[in-house]
């Protein structure tokens, strides 16, 4: 099986000086480091997981003889859909915000896991469905905007409208270029149908500092002023260097129930 790269464990950030650590587990607060004295950081820091809760997070994106993840299936259709019993999360986003890295840096301590990540933007062209033991599915979905698959609003609308055990909709932006007319559709399809959900700031590792600090207090304004459903703090990710992963994990965990002993302060 393929070696998990650098930083996909915990143990590995741990070893870090603790600073850096910080800057790994909690992207957002290196950026909060940058406002103006005096600027409200409270949207930078609602989910605060400590160790422990990382720790046991961690321990869920790991497969054992005991604690299997597993691709289950695709769909095109909600009917074609694997039985809703679990949990479950679903990823949607512009065809080449990188979701599916994203996906595979989650799972990236289970490497038989496979996950497609497709040279051509707008790859993935169904609904991919990840077991995740007996504990929640996590849900891959066509990228939508350039190459989306043409029947992706019927197919996307069915399955947030009628999906009753998704439990929260992480919608991926490109940390780069922040919100685009693409992403601004699928926040009003989210808000419509009432669905609770997050954004996550993806490439962050690809973004200047000013850059990303100007697109997340953008964001954060527009999720203040615009939206009801959806998590007032953002979670900033790198696939490539792990930043925020380990968050994302636990956010992960604590929406599906698997935390019970995590709270958002």
């Amino acid at each position: 099986a393929r070696r998990p790269p650098p930083l996909a464990a915990l143990s590995q950030v741990l070893r870090l000086e603790p600073k850096r650590r910080a800057d790994v587990v909690f992207p957002l607060e290196k950026l909060a480091r940058s406002l103006a004295p005096g600027a409200d950081s409270a949207r930078f820091r609602l989910f605060q997981p400590d160790l422990a809760a990382l720790r046991s997070a961690e321990a869920l994106f790991r497969s054992g003889r005991r604690h299997v993840i597993d691709y289950v299936s695709s769909a095109v259709r909600l009917d074609h859909a694997p039985p809703s019993q679990l949990p479950e999360v679903c990823f949607i986003g512009r065809s080449n915000v990188g979701k599916s890295s994203l996906i595979r840096a989650l799972f990236s301590l289970s490497p038989e896991v496979e996950v497609r990540v497709s040279k051509t933007p707008g790859h993935t062209k169904k609904m991919n469905f990840f077991k995740v033991g007996k504990h929640f599915t996590l849900v891959d979905m066509p990228g939508y905007g350039y190459r989306a698959p043409k029947d992706f609003v019927e197919m996307v609308e069915a399955y947030l409208q009628e999906r009753h055990n998704l439990k929260r909709t992480f919608l991926l932006v490109d940390g780069v270029v922040g919100l685009q007319k693409t992403d601004h559709i699928a926040v009003e399809m989210l808000e419509e149908f009432g669905i609770p959900y997050v954004m996550v700031l993806t490439k962050i590792d690809r973004a200047s500092r000013g850059v990303l600090l100007k697109n997340v207090l953008e964001i954060q304004q527009f999720v203040k002023e615009k939206t009801q459903g959806c998590f007032p703090q953002l979670f900033l990710v790198s696939s490539l260097e792990f930043s925020g992963v380990h968050l994302l994990r636990c956010f992960v965990a604590h929406v599906t129930g698997n935390l019970p002993a995590v709270e958002a302060s």
